[in-house]
């Protein structure tokens, strides 16, 4: 049997980091085009069953338009069997749109019961969530797999998450799973393809940011229904990746030079950029005024990991106002380490001021 496998859409996710370019709806954009590439290759290749691991919306934000375009989506591949499990960020709620919108009759939308759908050649078990957190099922909650047939379970989890916090979001052991010998356990929830024999994450579809690097997309499967055998691939479908570039800035001398040499590199337009300036600076940075000036629309992020290059030690020795501002910060600083990005900052705004 094959199968896709997919999670983590987050379809109408507001892209917040992105306005500030007015490449927000640009990239909204881009997440139905992945979407709509998972579907084309479903329809191409005859899957006939599709796995939706949580967070296929933001209930948040998501708009009936959505809905309405995710099931015409639906509608084109009828032969596909599709399997949702409800996530932290689209639960399975009393308002949820799972809960109350006339989906294509090809869908199967599970709860937060564990429940078990009988095919011919599978059985396919999933259960996800009811609210935007929830506790993993006990051990004995877990159906074991039937011997004579192909076992698969779906759900969104943390894999070895916490349990001893409020926060949870169905933490389940590696160790757990694999005690029920399933044949192919499909997860949803971390952003990062994470594969471990039977036990897959296949990562967001798209990447939602600059800690999301790499290519985004889907597991195709197979199992061999005599020997049990599974064979996996991944399939990029996202057409953008987030890259950090880093700049050294110890030879620049001025703002207006900082900003020339960032608009000098070559980027390529398939990628959204964020530069990180690190070296030791001699000007004061304000990185959403440099933003501004960059003329590469893609290059959506400017973080400042730079340091002073002024002996501190030394100013703080003379026996003025100046030495004694910086001879308090730097003993604040040795109090409160964790505060070194504000004082350095504090100390900088102060030296320009003297």
């Amino acid at each position: 049997m094959k199968f896709i496998h997919i999670a983590d859409v987050h379809f109408d996710i507001p892209f917040r980091k992105l306005e500030a370019k007015g490449l927000a709806e640009t990239r909204r954009l881009e997440q139905r085009t992945a979407f709509r590439r998972v579907i084309e290759y479903i329809k191409e290749k005859n899957i006939p069953y599709l796995f939706i691991c949580g967070d296929l919306f933001e209930t948040e934000y998501i708009r009936i338009s959505t809905i309405e375009y995710i099931n015409k989506q639906f509608e084109t591949i009828p032969n596909t069997k599709i399997f949702i499990v409800p996530g932290n960020h689209d639960p399975y709620i009393k308002n949820s749109y799972y809960n109350t919108y006339n989906f294509a009759p090809n869908v199967k939308i599970f709860t937060d019961k564990l429940e078990k759908v009988e095919e011919s050649e599978v059985n396919i078990y999933g259960y996800g969530f009811n609210d935007f957190y929830i506790n993993a099922p006990n051990n004995e909650e877990l159906i074991q797999r039937e011997e004579n047939k192909i076992n698969i379970l779906l759900t969104h989890c943390d894999l070895d998450g916490a349990k001893d916090n409020d926060i949870r979001y169905n933490p389940i052991s590696r160790n757990t799973l694999k005690a029920l010998k399933f044949d192919y356990i499909a997860l949803g929830h971390i952003h990062k393809q994470m594969i471990d024999k039977e036990i897959v994450y296949p990562g967001s579809l798209i990447s939602l940011g600059f800690d999301e690097h790499g290519k985004h997309g889907m597991i195709e499967g197979e199992i061999n229904e005599e020997t049990r055998e599974l064979s996996l691939h991944f399939i990029p479908v996202d057409s953008k990746e987030f890259e950090e570039r880093e700049l050294n800035v110890n030879d620049i001398v001025s703002e207006e030079e900082l900003i020339e040499t960032i608009n000098q590199i070559e980027f390529n337009s398939d990628r959204y950029y964020q530069i990180v300036l690190v070296g030791n600076r001699k000007i004061e940075i304000e990185t959403l005024k440099i933003l501004k000036h960059i003329e590469v629309t893609n290059v959506l992020k400017i973080k400042d990991k730079t340091s002073l290059e002024i002996d501190l030690g030394k100013i703080s020795q003379q026996n003025n106002l100046k030495g004694l501002f910086i001879k308090n910060l730097l003993e604040k600083l040795k109090e409160e380490p964790d505060k070194k990005e504000v004082i350095e900052k504090a100390i900088e705004i102060g030296l320009a001021a003297f």
